[in-house]
């Protein structure tokens, strides 16, 4: 699972989703799958907010200085 894109993993979910809400599936196997869902959707969130600390937002101050803040960090002043 690792090996896959972030998008091929979420795409993976909503074919779950829609497996399970369309009805295609025994009530075991439903269960099953939506517990794989979670999980996905779990490590999904977690490598989200990875990619949310890694993102850094560059400011030009009114002095001409650039600065360096972090999403995170902005996100929280806001």
């Amino acid at each position: 699972m690792e090996s896959e894109t972030f998008e091929k993993r979420l795409n993976r979910v909503n074919e779950i989703i829609d497996r399970i809400e369309k009805g295609q599936l025994p009530l075991e196997d439903s269960v099953r799958q939506y517990e794989a869902g979670i999980q996905c959707l779990n490590a999904l969130e977690k490598e989200l907010d990875e990619m949310k600390r890694r993102i850094t937002i560059l400011q030009v101050q009114p002095d001409g200085q650039l600065t360096e803040q972090t999403l995170e960090e902005k996100t929280d002043a806001d």
